[in-house]
């Protein structure tokens, strides 16, 4: 697993019996982005596809709309006193004529892994222009489908399996095949990374697709996908209230609680071919 582990010796204490065995960790690193050599954000992440979180985050924040707006990206050396390359800052160059990013945009301090709009200046920041309006989505996808995926997210968490402490998330097709899974301590860097990964094979927008993540569905979340024009997000877990106001805004269908046979499905229902129980009654 490279970097994205590191292994450490610990006391481990079953019924009363103490003993000492090594242990494996999530690594948890700084990652400092770049944009043309200027520094725009600092997140900690688990090192492993650094591009593909550059790429996406750059994605959600509205910088770049898709893989060819980017002309290289690369690891900067001299991160240190002796000049070593610590693999932990990137440089973005973007394509001639795409504009820079805004200065008000820059954070002046490091993102959290469990947080990622600390740093923000204001909520009207986040809600970025969307270049691909998901409202319009013709996806179609029933229940039975999406029952499916948090195992198969599951399936796919190879670091998770060595640690039990990293975030996950997947990109599936309507049909509930896993297209991209990526791992990271924070649940954003992970929804970055699939973005990224997208956007690098030329695939934005992602129409048609669902995303799946791990844990609970923030705005934040919600704002990536919609940004990436993924039309579905799924969570195991609760969404926020934010999150849904959002994602009823853009046309995004938002589902929590996914485990087993159940769900909640909070806004575009629609979409799964669902219709108010109510209604139905009262016809």
């Amino acid at each position: 697993m490279g970097r994205m582990t590191s292994r450490r010796r610990v006391f481990r204490v079953v019924g009363g019996e103490l003993t000492m065995r090594p242990d494996t960790l999530s690594a948890e690193e700084p990652l400092e982005i770049r944009v043309a050599g200027k520094a725009l954000t600092i997140t900690m992440r688990t090192p492993g596809s650094d591009f593909d979180l550059a790429a996406g985050f750059l994605v959600g924040e509205g910088i770049v709309h898709q893989g060819a707006d980017i002309a290289g990206i690369r690891y900067c050396a001299g991160a240190t006193v002796d000049g070593s390359n610590t693999y932990n800052i990137v440089d973005v160059v973007l394509r001639a004529g795409v504009p820079p990013p805004d200065p008000s945009m820059e954070r002046n301090f490091y993102t959290t892994s469990s947080c990622g709009l600390c740093g923000k200046a204001s909520l009207d920041a986040v809600r970025t222009t969307l270049r691909w309006p998901v409202t319009a989505d013709p996806l179609a996808v029933g229940p039975e489908v999406l029952t499916g995926l948090p195992d198969a997210l599951r399936a796919a968490q190879k670091v998770f399996d060595r640690t039990g402490g990293l975030h996950a998330a997947g990109l599936f097709d309507a049909a509930g095949e896993l297209l991209c899974v990526r791992e990271d301590v924070g649940r954003h860097n992970a929804v970055d990374k699939v973005v990224g990964w997208a956007a690098r094979e030329g695939r934005l927008p992602l129409t048609g697709t669902m995303l799946m993540v791990s844990g609970r569905a923030s705005f934040e979340l919600v704002q990536k996908a919609a940004m990436a024009g993924i039309p579905l997000l799924a969570a195991v877990s609760a969404p926020s209230s934010l999150a849904v106001e959002l994602a009823e805004e853009v046309g995004l269908t938002l589902v929590g609680f996914l485990r087993g046979s159940s769900m909640n499905v909070y806004t575009r229902a629609d979409r799964l071919g669902l219709h108010d129980p109510l209604q139905l009654v009262e016809r």
